[in-house]
């Protein structure tokens, strides 16, 4: 049998536990392992601390918003945009009595940047009728790139035609006779089709062949 003495040091010491228990629950310090909320710090992330997801990413560049295309990525040009130009007699063509070669400017008429890239197609126009042009075997020159261009702004190619040999109405070298056409044919990479002519003369060639420079900023000679 416990005496009197010994039940209230049992009391005693029962107390001293509880009280521990209740001091480490609710440690002011935050360093001890409750999860309530009091004035420790928390295990799960504010929202001061956590991402905002409509920022931009370091590669993803936010946009301006300007909705103006920069001179990398300007839409691409439609018939509507360009026209091209009347052809004139290349200073460095074939020796002959023909065309020889042209060069022909496509000009951006509309109110916004556009771009044009490629090697234009090139036929005789058939009396007005699309039916009746003349395609011809055209070859490529130079490599192609994409040319922006600004409101009036031209890009260029230049056309050099099998020459004609001769006086008269001349002779071609093939053994062919000679093609005229008062009016050619060009066909813009993306852009439609357009007829011009020369801005002198008639375009006069053999063989129904032509080779085209790629479409550039820098007007060839």
């Amino acid at each position: 049998m416990q005496s009197k003495s010994g039940r209230h040091a049992v009391m005693v010491a029962a107390v001293a536990v509880v009280a521990g228990v209740l001091v480490v629950g609710c440690d002011p310090s935050g360093n001890g392992g409750g999860t309530g909320s009091g004035n420790g710090a928390s295990t799960v992330p504010s929202a001061k601390n956590m991402p905002d997801p409509t920022a931009p990413s370091a590669k993803t560049p936010a946009s301006t918003g300007s909705g103006t295309p920069s001179k990398h990525t300007a839409a691409h040009c439609t018939i509507k945009d360009v026209k091209v130009t009347p052809a004139h007699q290349a200073a460095k063509r074939p020796s002959g009595t023909g065309t020889g070669a042209a060069v022909v400017g496509v000009v951006n008429t509309s109110a916004h940047p556009c771009s044009v890239k490629g090697y234009v197609t090139v036929a005789g126009a058939g009396n007005g009728a699309p039916g009746k042009n003349v395609p011809l075997t055209v070859h490529h020159t130079g490599t192609a790139s994409t040319v922006v261009l600004a409101p009036g702004a031209q890009a260029w190619t230049k056309l050099t035609f099998v020459q004609v040999q001769g006086e008269g109405d001349g002779y071609c070298k093939s053994g062919s006779t000679p093609y005229s056409y008062p009016t050619m044919v060009i066909g813009v990479p993306g852009a439609g089709a357009h007829q011009t002519a020369m801005d002198d003369g008639v375009f006069a060639e053999c063989d129904n062949t032509v080779t085209v420079t790629a479409l550039s900023s820098t007007k060839p000679a």
